[in-house]
């Protein structure tokens, strides 16, 4: 019977759950729920200078808001040192593993002599087959695993291919520091195979590890897991990602009203496609996606291409869900404020008759929240620049002139109000947008916003004639 697989994400508390990292957790997601497997989370804390429990936080806050909660509470790296402990004193006692005296000095004098030769820094295996009596004294000792000095070490990596490393450029690393610490490289073997991960998804900045952590798995007789190592995230110009280019943490994604699905969407297609497929469900990406599929070279990060992947989402999501998005991530928004302006049921009201019309051209829950604040705003309306100008140049007399007749409109729907202005404007022999323009003005301090019978309509008889009085009296 096949094991069920079982993925991990992996990261250091010490700061938010970036980008890449959110992307990360994304394939093990998607790969742990396409095998009907699992995904556990491991924090891992060893750093305890840098670790810390806002960041924790932090990262448990923005895999839930992703929706890629893990299937087990998390588990602290830090809080099973004894373990890591345990299991290289394990392979002390089986010959695997040697102690090391060698001093800070000699350590930096094999440093100097490589970097003298133009050769990567390996430790030159002098205490590999010597008796610890031989120790000078007041030297504590670290444990270095008694590596193979010939031969190579074969990784199968799922995205990668088979990479190959030579066994003499691996040297007899540190599994314990003097301290009694375990060093990340033996951490994380030791750890992975207690939760039972089958298979290792994480960026190919990893891939380099994987040569020396494969060793210790062989070393202890455990099975080695499946490996996979993604390509790093790229901006657009090819360079590494920074902040410039929008490696910034999940919450920021939060605070500019990228919804959830759309954000994953775009970070499954940064590396993985299926087909000429570019907007996709939830459960479509769990139900295609493969990490064999994954490609070799670096994805590039375009905010163009997320802000039109996000309207697609946006338009295509239905109205309720969509107020009910906005209603949840208010307090998550800049512009927030806009939708607390009047009672929760008065608000959903109104977002709900106005969606169709905001959504069209909505590229975020900002600016859904941003195009929506007229509704909510209070009288009298500040004007922005242009409706001011459309206003103070003739504009306000058109309202004037129209107000009488939508006032004794018998029915309060855009389709009868339009009638009603179509008709005002006939009678003066002038084109309908001539009226619509100053109206829009006066209803939303805009020059822009949804259709403008469809905001009387929204906003009712008794706001729309007071906006409209107090622009035709100005």
């Amino acid at each position: 019977m096949t094991a069920k697989v079982v993925t991990r994400f992996a990261p250091s508390p010490t700061g938010f759950l970036h980008i890449g990292g959110a992307r990360t957790a994304l394939f093990n997601w998607l790969y742990a729920r396409h095998t009907g497997g699992r995904m556990l989370l491991r924090i891992e804390d060893t750093d305890r200078e840098r670790s810390t429990d806002a960041a924790v936080d932090a990262i448990i806050d923005g895999l839930d808001w992703l929706g890629l909660k893990a299937d087990e509470p998390p588990v602290s790296q830090f809080e099973r040192a004894a373990r890591h402990r345990e299991v290289a004193e394990e392979m002390l006692a089986a010959d695997k593993a040697y102690l090391c005296f060698a001093t800070q000095a000699e350590l930096e004098e094999m440093r100097e002599k490589a970097k003298t030769e133009k050769r990567p820094p390996r430790y030159d295996g002098r205490w590999r087959d010597r008796d610890p009596s031989e120790a000078p004294e007041g030297v504590k000792p670290v444990i270095r695993i008694k590596a193979p000095q010939e031969g190579e070490t074969l990784v199968r990596d799922q995205v990668q291919g088979d990479v190959r490393f030579p066994n003499r450029d691996l040297d007899d690393f540190v599994l314990l520091r003097s301290d009694g610490t375990p060093t990340y490289m033996h951490a994380v073997v030791v750890d992975d195979h207690d939760m039972g991960v089958t298979h290792i998804i994480r960026g190919d900045d990893h891939l380099t590890n994987a040569g020396r952590q494969t060793l210790i798995y062989q070393a202890m007789g455990w099975d080695v897991p499946v490996m996979a190592h993604i390509p790093l995230i790229h901006g657009e110009d090819g360079a590494k990602l920074s902040k410039r280019h929008g490696a910034l943490g999940v919450e920021a994604y939060r605070a500019m009203g990228y919804p959830p699905e759309a954000l994953l969407n775009y970070l499954a297609r940064l590396g993985w496609s299926h087909g000429d497929d570019e907007v996709m469900s939830i459960d479509q990406m769990i139900e295609w996606f493969d990490i064999v599929d994954v490609n070799k070279g670096a994805a590039r990060f375009d905010f163009a291409k997320l802000n039109a992947l996000t309207g697609v989402h946006i338009r295509s999501t239905a109205d309720e869900k969509l107020v009910e998005m906005l209603m949840d991530e208010r307090d998550h928004l800049p512009n927030g404020a806009n939708l607390k302006a009047a009672s929760d049921e008065r608000v959903r009201q109104i977002l709900l008759q106005a969606m169709p019309g905001l959504k069209e051209r909505a590229k975020s829950l900002v600016e859904l929240t941003d195009m929506a604040g007229f509704y909510f705003a209070a009288r009298p309306l500040a004007m922005d620049e242009k409706a001011e100008g459309i206003l103070a140049s003739g504009g306000r007399e058109i309202v004037a002139k129209v107000l009488p007749a939508l006032s004794a409109a018998p029915e309060w729907n855009g389709k009868a109000l339009e009638e009603i202005v179509r008709a005002t404007a006939e009678a003066d022999g002038l084109k309908l947008g001539k009226l619509a323009q100053p109206l829009r003005a006066a209803l939303t301090g805009r020059s822009t916003s949804p259709g403008v019978f469809d905001v009387l309509e929204v906003l009712g008889r008794e706001e729309s004639l007071a906006r409209l009085s107090d622009q035709a009296s100005a």
